[in-house]
């Protein structure tokens, strides 16, 4: 079957109508095996964000800037892995590899717009921070539920203006060679590989809006921070330099979580010609389900009011008030 539709497939004239999706290219034998933590934590990060999400809506104590920016993270969180992980438990479960044309092009979509908006609201959440924390007498002002709300809006345009020309630009490309992608998910770069025509417009515009919304995102949280430090290390007792530190803690350790199987997987699509192609497919599996899946236990863990409805929401029958 694999070799058939690899081969059948030769008029670039045409598209081909599915793609083969190899899964985790050389780790075929252990798939079974790789399923078992990829569908728990699947499962944690559908139980953790939709418990965020209703604790959230259920406590008017949390309808502030930080939590709502946070409930917005928590749906791109739970898009980026549904629209990823079924299909490849499906392929490791069930064998099944084959993915329509429009489908393939809708999940590159999908998870590059809602990745784009996760870095988003990263942000948001950092501007929150440096406003609490550098100017906490004007927190209330500056961050109003129309801003708060405002900001999650512009963040989900500037995803889906931005990433909606990617679809269109793997339509247009001829797949001539194969229609096997050796990736267990649609993805931009997976694509553009196996395409036979030239590329380099495509892969400058993707890289651009990388830089654009990641890299400048990225630049800004850290401006964000060292911004924050510097007040912090002026306050004058240490038990109050201790507090407003843990106050970024969680969203710290969230970006860091994040932003490290991110980097790893753009860089090595474009310059990691040495990287074993498993490890590469692996760490971007990683990056799809273990952000999802860690922060609502980060935040859990570090976020009193938050940590206090969760133990109540599960260890009690009475509603909660």
């Amino acid at each position: 079957m694999l070799d058939s539709n690899s081969t059948a497939f030769t008029n670039p004239n045409v598209h081909p109508s599915t793609f083969i999706l190899i899964g985790i290219p050389g780790l075929e034998a252990a798939h079974v095996w790789i399923s078992i933590p990829f569908c728990v934590g699947y499962l944690l990060a559908l139980l953790g964000n939709c418990s965020l999400l209703f604790i959230i809506k259920t406590d008017s104590s949390l309808h502030k800037p930080m939590y709502l920016f946070l409930s917005m993270l928590a749906v791109a969180d739970l898009t980026v892995c549904t629209t990823a992980v079924p299909k490849l438990l499906g392929i490791f479960w069930f064998h099944d590899r084959e993915i329509r044309f429009e489908a393939c092009l809708t999940q590159v979509f999908l998870i590059h717009s809602c990745s784009t908006m996760e870095s988003g609201f990263f942000l948001a959440m950092a501007f929150d921070r440096y406003v609490a924390i550098c100017n906490p007498l004007r927190h209330s002002a500056v961050l109003t539920h129309a801003v708060t709300w405002g900001m999650g809006l512009a963040v989900v345009l500037r995803g889906t203006a931005l990433l909606s020309p990617h679809p269109f630009l793997l339509r247009w490309l001829p797949y001539c060679r194969t229609n096997v992608i050796p990736h267990s998910y649609c993805e931009f770069m997976a694509l553009i590989k196996i395409a036979c025509a030239e590329t380099r417009v495509r892969r400058a515009y993707s890289l651009i809006v990388a830089f654009l919304t990641g890299g400048v995102d990225f630049i800004l949280i850290i401006c964000s921070y060292v911004l924050i430090l510097h007040t912090v290390f002026h306050l004058p007792s240490k038990d109050a330099r201790l507090k407003t530190l843990g106050t970024c803690g969680s969203h710290v350790c969230v970006i860091l979580v994040s932003y490290t199987p991110a980097f790893f997987s753009f860089l090595t699509h474009r310059f990691g010609q040495h990287v074993a192609p498993h490890v590469h497919i692996f760490v971007a599996n990683i990056y799809l389900l273990v952000p999802p899946m860690v922060n609502p236990i980060i935040y859990g863990v570090r976020t009193k009011k938050i940590r206090d409805r969760f133990l109540k929401l599960f260890s009690s029958s009475k509603p909660l008030n």
